[in-house]
């Protein structure tokens, strides 16, 4: 059985040959300090595991982390960089940014590992209006994702992503304005909060109209601002599922495969996931990791309804583990986890500094896992 039939076998429910292996998100930054500069897909061809690649459209798909020093302007949104600091270990960039109706600005700020937002765009009410009237999307370009596509071939599958910082509405919106403050907003302006939603709705919905024919075997939403180990129970139910059921239905329209991201904070929003029509829910990530609920207890919870991807502990197993607790690891989640099937093993968010045996060891041990 070839690696895409593996991962497509469990992200259709089912049992293939053996466990699906592979990580969330390779990180450039892992990628050039100790695999001396492969991409992802020879990466995972290296290590054996079976290949999730992503594909991002470099122009417009992220417009915060992604932009530090690539300003994406139009004739009614003209974007200016000013770098604060170019030092790759501190670094921080101030972008400005002029529409007909007024400027808007952010910060980003980061170091050789990534990226985060220092000062949120959103200052004022009306600058939802300027993001609604003015900031572009742009379309997909098909023949980069094709061209990966033909790539890839039999050893995986091609991810991709809705636009904005984050696919989830919410989530990107939390990428705008400071959590904490658009949390409270829910209470004292929910009408607000929904405006700003259904600008971003409409935005993402004008994006996945240009997905139509993409070689995409699965897309990316949500986001781990919706999970509950930011926000309750009732604000997911209220300001998330409804914007991530439109949007579910619209990429289903096109053919596509949802994966519905929620890092591990699921307890309490479980059958909200089955609602909102995803395929499959990611990253699993357990309480040794930050999440507030272990990845088999999310199994229960939904039933054999959606595919299940991720679990492994990046960092206290697979960065600083040995071998045999990797192993040992690896075959918990797959009997606690993948005894069904519909499971792919990933990682449950991004790794820096897992060494390289600690990797070979982890791809091994799932190929150990025979249905």
């Amino acid at each position: 059985m070839t690696p895409r039939e593996r991962m497509l076998l469990a992200l259709n429910r089912e049992r293939p040959d053996r466990l699906p292996v592979t990580v969330h998100q390779w990180q450039a930054y892992h990628l050039e300090t100790f695999l001396g500069g492969m991409s992802d897909l020879q990466a995972m061809r290296h290590f054996g595991m079976d290949a999730a690649v992503q594909h991002v459209q470099p122009l417009g798909q992220f417009w915060l982390p992604d932009a530090d020093f690539a300003p994406y302007s139009t004739a009614e949104w003209r974007e200016s960089v000013r770098v604060i600091r170019s030092d790759p270990d501190d670094r921080e960039t101030l972008h400005e940014i002029e529409t007909p109706r007024g400027a808007l600005s952010y910060r980003t700020a980061g170091d050789r590992t990534t990226t985060w937002i220092k000062e949120h765009l959103i200052k004022r009410d009306e600058d939802i209006g300027l993001i609604r009237d003015y900031m572009p999307v742009f379309p997909l370009d098909p023949g980069p994702v094709a061209q990966l596509s033909e790539e890839i071939g039999d050893d995986g599958i091609l991810r991709g992503f809705v636009w904005g910082d984050q696919a989830g509405c919410w989530q990107h919106a939390c990428c705008l304005m400071q959590p904490a403050d658009l949390i409270l907003r829910t209470y004292d302006q929910p009408d607000w909060v929904h405006e700003l939603l259904r600008i971003l709705l409409d935005k993402k919905l004008r994006f996945i109209e240009s997905l139509a024919g993409a070689r995409y075997d699965l897309i990316e939403t949500g986001g781990g601002a919706a999970s509950t180990t930011l926000i309750s129970p009732r604000l997911h139910q209220e300001f998330c599922l409804p914007y991530d059921r439109v949007m579910h239905d619209a990429l289903h329209a096109l053919g596509f495969k949802i994966t519905y991201h929620t890092c591990g904070g699921t307890r309490g929003i479980e059958e909200m996931i089955v609602e909102n029509g995803t395929d499959a829910s990611e990253t699993l990530a357990g309480t040794s990791i930050g999440g507030n609920s272990e990845p088999w207890e999310l199994k229960e919870r939904v039933q054999g309804r959606v595919a299940l991807i991720g679990g492994m502990d990046q960092i206290n197993v697979l960065t600083r583990g040995d071998a045999e607790r990797i192993r040992r690891e690896v075959r918990r989640l797959f009997e606690k986890v993948g005894r069904d099937g519909g499971y792919v093993l990933s990682c449950s968010d991004h790794f820096f500094h897992a060494p390289p045996e600690n990797l070979r060891a982890y791809a091994e041990a799932a190929r150990e896992c025979v249905y």
